[in-house]
């Protein structure tokens, strides 16, 4: 089966959805050699990604996963990546302002592959025990409004795919499946993207997997998330419309940034950043870039109710409250019990 739709995306021809399925998981399914991997994946790289594909492709990789079933809804805000930037980890800092805030969140995560932490790294650094059983991060999403959901412990059929992209060293379907193939299941996203031409394909993608509200955004000076330093794209996504439109920080108050002043470093400056911010500290760069992204969450969860501005407000409060700060030593506690 995966040597006929190899042949036809060579050609230059779109998939469907469930070719898309059924390709990554012939592939998850430890069914084909390294050799027919790497061509299948760069075949489709250079043809380049419909949304559809997109979306088969992650319901494909989600039926090779371990689940994590809640009975509540739950929000992921989460980059796809692979935008070069070296910023500290603002999406995981923004989780515990959106934690403090009373949204729930499942975080999906990995170590870094392009950066010099990625959020796996960067909780570590923060004394959360990434490795705990599933239970317990239930328990933490439950009692704390946050679990993180480590992608190498939920996904294990990546064992097959993991030493060929690192070989090929090219941009892969595979960057933008980690984003939307969260073992929770969240319906409700921010989500970064690498690229521009990205935002629609991932926001129709988003719809067909069934997430009902989300953002999709890139920072136009190439980052994967709502940017502190310019224009952002945004695909707003509310059951099956969506709807486009730029945002800017002067929009919410805020002066822009240079990117420099985003920079992150090791895990450990990065936790150490974390903390700051979440304590009610940090540079003015540090605290808008968090607040903008978990002001995005609290409207994403919110399904409408509130407006992005006054999502920012109520991100606002949960750090001036301690209800942040404390949302990370709760998660600390509650992971290393």
């Amino acid at each position: 089966m995966i040597k006929e739709l190899l042949s036809k995306v060579a050609a230059k021809q779109d998939l469907s959805y469930d070719e898309a399925k059924s390709a990554i998981a012939e592939i998850m399914g430890g069914n084909c050699s390294p050799v027919l991997i790497s061509a299948f994946l760069t075949a489709l790289a250079m043809k380049g990604e419909t949304d559809d594909e997109i979306a088969g492709c992650a319901d494909g990789m989600r039926g090779k996963a371990l689940k994590m079933d809640l009975p509540f809804e739950t929000l992921d805000i989460v980059g796809t990546g692979g935008d070069k930037s070296l910023s500290f980890n603002i999406s995981t800092t923004a989780a515990f302002v959106l934690a403090a805030a009373g949204v729930k969140i499942a975080k999906h995560g990995n170590r870094a592959a392009s950066s010099g932490s990625g959020a796996a790294d960067c909780l570590e650094a923060l004394g959360v025990n990434i490795n705990a059983d599933i239970d317990v991060m239930k328990k933490s999403i439950e009692q704390d409004n946050i679990g993180f959901l480590f992608a190498q412990k939920y996904h294990s059929a990546m064992r097959f795919v993991g030493p060929v992209r690192k070989e090929i060293g090219i941009r892969t379907v595979f960057n933008i499946l980690g984003p939307l193939t969260n073992p929770a299941a969240a319906k409700m996203m921010v989500l970064g993207v690498f690229s521009e031409e990205y935002v629609e394909k991932v926001a129709k993608a988003l719809v067909k997997l069934g997430v009902e509200n989300a953002l999709v955004v890139y920072g136009r000076d190439t980052l994967d998330e709502i940017s502190a330093c310019g224009e952002t794209s945004v695909a707003e996504v509310r059951g099956e419309n969506i709807k486009y439109y730029t945002i800017t920080p002067e929009q919410f108050g805020f002066k822009r940034c240079e990117k420099s002043d985003l920079l992150g470093g090791t895990p450990a400056e990065n936790a150490k950043i974390a903390k700051n911010v979440l304590s009610g500290g940090g540079t003015d760069a540090q605290k808008t870039a968090v607040l903008l992204n978990a002001g995005a969450g609290i409207f994403a969860a919110e399904k409408g109710k509130i407006t992005l501005d006054e999502g920012i407000k109520k991100a606002e409060e949960a750090i001036a409250s301690g209800k942040a700060i404390k949302a990370l030593d709760e998660f600390v506690r509650i992971t290393n019990e």
